[in-house]
C-alpha cells in the first residue's frame, strides 16, 4: 500500500479497478484547510492522461508492472512476434498495443515489453536505433544558409525529416521517442 503523501514521479498504483502511473505531483499546503495533493496520472494500459486531487492520507495498493526485454521476431498479418530471450518462448502481441514509435524497429532488435498481472499492454523500443536510409532526395551544397531538412524513407518504412547533406544508402541514428534524425551513425 502507498499512501497519496508518498507519490512521486513514476510511481505505479490501483485505482478503481485502473493502473495509473504519476506523471507529475504537487503537495499544496493552502493557508486555510487541509493539505492535499495534485497530481497528473496516466492510465497504464489506456494512455489517457488526467488531472486528480488526493487527500495525502488516501491509500492504494502499489501496482508492479513486469518490464522483459524481448527480441522482436516478425510480423504475420496483424500479430508481432516477440521472443522471451531467456527461455525463448514465443509471444504474438496485437498491433493495437505497439505504440506509434514502434515504425522504427526492424526484426531482431530487442524491445522492452510490459505487462501487468500477465497482460501485455505496451512495447517500449530502445530509446536510439541505427536504420539505413533508403530513399531520400540529392542534397546540393551550399543551396541553403539554416538547416533545412528533406524528408526520407527508412528500411522500416518509417519518413522522418533528416539534413540536406544525408545521402540515399547512409546509417543514421534515430531517437525514437520523439521520431528525430540525431547524427551519422
Amino acid at each position: 500500500m502507498i499512501t497519496a503523501g508518498d507519490f512521486r514521479n513514476g510511481v505505479t498504483f490501483e485505482m478503481d479497478g485502473n493502473v495509473y502511473s504519476i506523471i507529475e505531483f504537487q503537495h499544496v499546503k493552502p493557508g486555510k484547510g487541509a493539505a492535499f495533493v495534485r497530481t497528473k496520472i496516466r492510465n497504464v494500459i489506456s494512455g489517457a492522461v488526467t488531472e486528480k486531487t488526493f487527500n495525502p492520507n488516501d491509500k492504494y495498493p502499489t501496482a508492479f508492472i513486469e518490464r522483459k526485454t524481448m527480441q522482436y521476431l516478425y510480423e504475420d498479418s496483424s500479430l508481432y512476434y516477440f521472443m522471451d530471450m531467456e527461455t525463448f518462448e514465443q509471444i504474438p502481441i496485437s498491433e493495437s498495443i505497439l505504440g506509434d514509435n514502434f515504425k522504427f524497429v526492424k526484426e531482431n532488435m530487442e524491445c522492452t515489453v510490459l505487462s501487468y498481472k500477465g497482460n501485455v499492454f505496451g512495447v517500449e523500443p530502445p530509446n536510439f536505433v541505427e536504420l539505413q536510409v533508403t530513399k531520400t532526395d540529392p542534397g546540393f551544397k551550399g543551396n541553403t544558409a539554416t538547416n533545412a531538412t528533406k524528408p526520407a524513407t527508412l528500411e522500416t518504412g518509417a519518413e522522418i525529416k533528416v539534413p540536406l547533406f544525408i545521402d540515399e544508402g547512409e546509417m543514421i541514428r534515430i531517437d525514437t521517442r520523439t521520431g528525430e534524425y540525431m547524427e551519422r551513425a
